[in-house]
C-alpha cells in the first residue's frame, strides 16, 4: 500500500544550530532567515531516537502496514522502506533548495506553520512527522488545527522534541498540552500515546504525542 506522508523540514534536529535560532523574540520570517543564512551548515539528522523509541515501546504501531513511527525516521529510511511519497514543508527556501538536492520528496512547500492555511487540500496525508520543530521561536499550539486538517481520518501525526520545552517554554507552559486536549474534546483527534524518553538531543530528554485524526 502506497502511504502519502509530510515532513516539516524545519523541525529536523541541527546537529549544531545557529546561534541565536531558538531566540523567543523571534518572529517566523527572522527564524526563517536564520536557516537561510545556516543552510549550507545544516546537518539532517531526522529523529532516529524517535524510530527507536517506538521499536521499543510500541512494537503494535510497527507492522508494515501503520506509517506512524516510519513518519519519524530519516527520510532516507522511508525511502528504503518503500514509502517513496514524500512532500515536506519549511519556511526557509534555502532550506527547502538543501532538502530538493536529496531528490526524496515529490512536493517541497515554502511556508510557515501555524494558524494559516497551507496550500495543501483537505485530507491529503496518512502521516505527518514533527520531529524538534516545537521549541522557542518555532511552531505554536495554534498551527495543530491546520496539520489536523491536511492529514486523512485514520492518519497519524507524530510530534517529537524535548520534553524541558513543555516546561521552559512561554508559548507551551500551559498551552500546548490544553490545545492537545481541547482538540481531543472536539472530535478531531485522539492521542495513541505519550512518552518521555532520554537521549533525544544529547542528555536531554525527548516527548513523543502520536495522535490517530478522526
Amino acid at each position: 500500500m502506497k502511504y502519502h506522508l509530510c515532513n516539516v523540514l524545519c523541525v529536523q534536529i541541527l546537529k549544531r544550530g545557529p546561534s541565536g535560532i531558538s531566540d523567543p523574540k523571534l518572529n517566523p520570517e527572522m527564524t526563517a532567515k536564520h536557516y537561510d543564512n545556516w543552510s549550507g551548515f545544516y546537518e539532517e539528522s531526522p529523529s532516529r531516537v524517535s524510530l527507536d523509541h517506538f521499536l521499543t515501546t510500541r512494537p503494535d504501531l510497527l507492522t508494515a502496514a501503520n506509517p506512524i513511527a516510519h513518519a519519524a525516521c530519516a527520510h532516507e529510511t522511508l525511502v528504503q522502506l518503500g514509502f517513496t511519497d514524500i512532500d515536506g514543508v519549511d519556511g526557509s527556501q534555502d532550506m527547502l533548495n538543501l532538502a530538493e538536492r536529496k531528490q526524496i520528496y515529490n512536493r517541497l512547500i515554502c511556508d510557515f506553520v501555524g494558524p494559516n492555511r497551507l496550500d495543501i487540500e483537505n485530507d491529503t496525508y496518512d502521516a505527518i512527522a514533527c520531529a524538534g520543530g516545537f521549541a522557542p521561536s518555532h511552531l505554536k499550539e495554534d498551527c495543530l488545527p491546520e496539520l489536523i486538517r491536511v492529514v486523512k481520518p485514520g492518519g497519524f501525526i507524530v510530534i517529537t522534541f524535548r520534553e524541558e520545552y513543555l516546561y521552559t517554554v512561554e508559548h507551551y507552559k500551559d498551552k500546548l498540552e490544553p490545545t492537545m486536549a481541547r482538540l481531543q474534546d472536539e472530535g478531531l483527534w485522539e492521542r495513541v500515546s505519550r512518552e518521555v524518553f532520554p537521549g533525544f538531543y544529547g542528555d536531554k530528554d525527548g516527548i513523543t504525542f502520536v495522535y490517530k485524526v478522526l
